[in-house]
């Protein structure tokens, strides 16, 4: 069983913070999807993320692309996701169901900490997961550094 992991974004924006994410995520042998509500953005991140430096290249590829089942990033607003991930990263408010949390490795819900309708969002969101039992954490770059600032386990431990 997995958890939630919610990361408030204040200092970096989402390109700069997605990547290293999803570096550590790929580190950990995971394939991952990145579900968005807008397919727009989502071709605005798949630029974003072929920008990137060449040390750190993440291999990524949208699902509306040819072979998406095939990507070992892939960036998607379905709600199924045709590579088969271990970890799902949830940007611009797309929604996460309690059992993809409970079925995936990790779920990482990113928000923009300066958008009062996005921490509405996150807050909802929350919410819902840790009322249907999932295990989440709440992350906060506010101080300058990524620090826990709140965890929920199952069963209220």
């Amino acid at each position: 069983m997995g958890a939630a992991y919610f990361y408030h974004l204040t200092r970096r924006p989402l390109e700069a913070t997605l990547p290293v994410l999803l570096g550590k995520a790929r580190g950990a042998g995971w394939r991952v999807a990145v579900r968005g509500v807008d397919q727009g953005r989502m071709e605005w991140l798949d630029e974003k993320l072929w920008l990137g430096p060449e040390e750190g290249f993440l291999p990524h590829g949208l699902a509306t692309a040819p072979h998406a089942e095939r990507q070992p990033i892939l960036l998607t607003t379905d709600a199924v996701c045709a590579n088969d991930p271990q970890c799902l990263m949830a940007v611009d408010g797309a929604e996460v169901a309690a059992e993809e949390v409970q079925l995936l490795e990790r779920v990482c819900v990113l928000f923009d900490g300066n958008d009062e309708a996005a921490k509405d969002r996150a807050r909802g969101q929350w919410a819902a997961l840790t009322r249907a039992g999932c295990a989440a954490q709440y992350w906060s770059e506010e101080s300058g550094r990524w620090e826990k600032k709140a965890e929920a386990q199952p069963g209220g431990r």
